[in-house]
């Protein structure tokens, strides 16, 4: 994780929605919407697989049979909004095959609440959050990913406004130079984006620098001869029709850029009962709790959990030497402040919701809260009970 050293440089990536494998995760995240708008507690794990015009949608699911009805049009639907109309993959052509079934009664008797049993994790597993304040209070993100994905947001927004020259897939990476422990330039940016054949590429360069410039910070821009764009020099086929896509395949793109420690397990296509993604988004909300009421500059916390138990097996919290309270007693009190079983955590954070497809594309975090309910674990709504609690007065926010 950042901060062994002050002066260094940190690189991050992050990948369009267009990417083989963001396919798939919005897809699966689509399947498990569906679910839970029929049903608030249905399980759903499901996987997808995407390659040269063909989807495949596997896994185990416990809800309304009738929704199964509706994963094909769906499916169509998630490809057709990336802007998927190629030879290679097309939204209306590609065959799509649904291979869900029943969730394992062995896994079902370990979640399920019975008698005094409370609800269970879905499964074992460590989970890690993450906060700093190298960005604007709303994000508290390291600064390298959340330079990446608004890099991508723009070129998607331009090419889904009508830029024709600009197609699905595409992928950036930023350098950034630290002094002191602070993100203070860009010392280089790549982006390679799919575009139609015979497009300029020296027009693209230009395109993509535009978007660049309106992402990082006033004077942040790299030196020129490390500003890379489609380096290989072409990028026509692109998408599922250039690379098989999988569910699950790009879980530090969807958290901190490699910035903070991950546990292993992906987030799409996982119900709420599933920790993996649950505890995940609790202990990221935690930590950017921890950030936001200046208790410190940089928090870590991980969580671990049993297959089949509430409790969670272990807390543990550490603020990089940045910290400005004493962490045991930090580590109690937000211990208090939120219920981290599976079920206090759905529950706190209203997580029975269809509000994971908006998550699939440019990361879980760092996004602002939804009306419907989307990107609670975003909130600061414990800030001010927590500077209440520590004596720690309002503190100037980063620029």
């Amino acid at each position: 994780m950042l901060g062994s050293s002050k002066n260094f440089l940190f690189t991050s990536e992050s990948v369009s929605e267009g990417h083989p494998d963001k396919i798939c995760d919005q897809i699966s995240d689509k399947v498990v919407d569906l679910y839970l708008a029929a049903d608030p507690y249905a399980r759903v794990a499901c996987e997808t697989l995407t390659t040269t015009n063909r989807v495949v949608i596997a896994g185990e699911v416990r809800g309304p049979a009738s929704v199964v009805k509706e994963i094909e049009e769906k499916t169509r639907e998630v490809i057709k909004e990336i802007g998927y109309e190629q030879d290679g993959f097309h939204w209306k052509n590609a065959k799509v095959e649904i291979l869900l079934h029943e969730q394992s009664s062995d896994i079902a008797q370990g979640v399920d609440a019975a008698g005094s049993k409370d609800e269970g994790a879905g499964d074992q597993g460590i989970m890690f959050g993450y906060a700093c304040n190298e960005t604007e209070a709303l994000t508290l993100m390291p600064a390298p990913i959340h330079y990446a994905n608004r890099i991508l947001r723009g070129l998607s927004d331009t090419r889904h406004g009508g830029n024709k020259d600009l197609l699905p897939d595409a992928k950036s990476q930023v350098t950034l130079q630290y002094e002191n422990g602070k993100p203070v330039r860009a010392t280089s940016v790549v982006v390679s984006t799919q575009h139609r054949e015979g497009v300029d590429q020296k027009q693209l360069r230009e395109v993509v620098r535009e978007h660049v410039l309106a992402a990082l910070p006033e004077g942040w821009m790299c030196p020129e001869k490390e500003f890379y764009v489609n380096p290989t020099g072409n990028f026509v086929i692109g998408g599922p029709d250039g690379d098989c896509g999988l569910t699950g395949r790009k879980i530090i793109v969807d958290t901190y850029g490699g910035a903070a420690p991950h546990g292993g397990g992906a987030f799409s296509g996982k119900d709420p009962t599933k920790v993996d993604r649950s505890a995940a988004y609790a202990a990221r909300y935690l930590a950017k709790n921890v950030v936001g009421a200046g208790l410190a500059d940089r928090c870590t916390i991980q969580l671990a959990y049993a297959i089949g138990v509430s409790k969670p097996l272990s807390f543990y919290i550490s603020t990089q030497g940045t910290g400005k309270v004493d962490e045991e007693k930090l580590a109690k009190r937000l211990q208090e402040m939120v219920n981290l079983t599976p079920r206090g955590i759905r529950e706190h954070l209203g997580l029975n919701k269809p509000i994971y497809s908006r998550t699939a594309s440019y990361g879980h975090f760092g996004r602002k809260p939804g009306t419907d309910g989307s990107f609670s674990w975003e909130k600061l709504d414990l800030v001010d009970a927590l500077r209440s609690e520590f004596g720690v007065s309002k503190v100037k926010e980063p620029a």
